[in-house]
């Protein structure tokens, strides 16, 4: 399994994009959060199919953290059911992933 994670969530803000990045990266839960967007969204939401901009983050983090980071997330986002899922990072640059290492929380809370 993996080591790292990068994790997607999106959100209809900038600012909320920001709050939530600034709360993982100073939580130490992220090593880094960069935020893309506006992009455009279409969705099947309670019935009827949605169409939104929103803001999408992308969190690199270390696989242990995963779960704290979800909780961290749902604590500060918005949405009622917001969107959390992580991807394996497969390879990457020893550098980077040695700062990454270096960067986040050594163990879940």
């Amino acid at each position: 399994m993996s080591e790292h994670v990068q994790v997607m969530t999106t959100t209809e803000s900038r600012k909320d994009a920001e709050k939530i990045a600034e709360f993982l990266v100073e939580k130490r839960l992220a090593a880094c959060v960069q935020i893309f967007g506006p992009i455009a969204s279409v969705y099947w939401w309670e019935g009827r199919t949605e169409k939104a901009n929103e803001w999408f983050c992308l969190i690199k983090t270390a696989r242990a953290l995963y779960e704290d980071v979800e909780s961290a997330i749902r604590k500060v986002h918005p949405y009622k059911v917001p969107e959390v899922l992580a991807v394996p990072v497969v390879a990457g640059s020893k550098d980077y992933l040695s700062w990454l290492d270096g960067t986040v929380k050594k163990t879940p809370e």
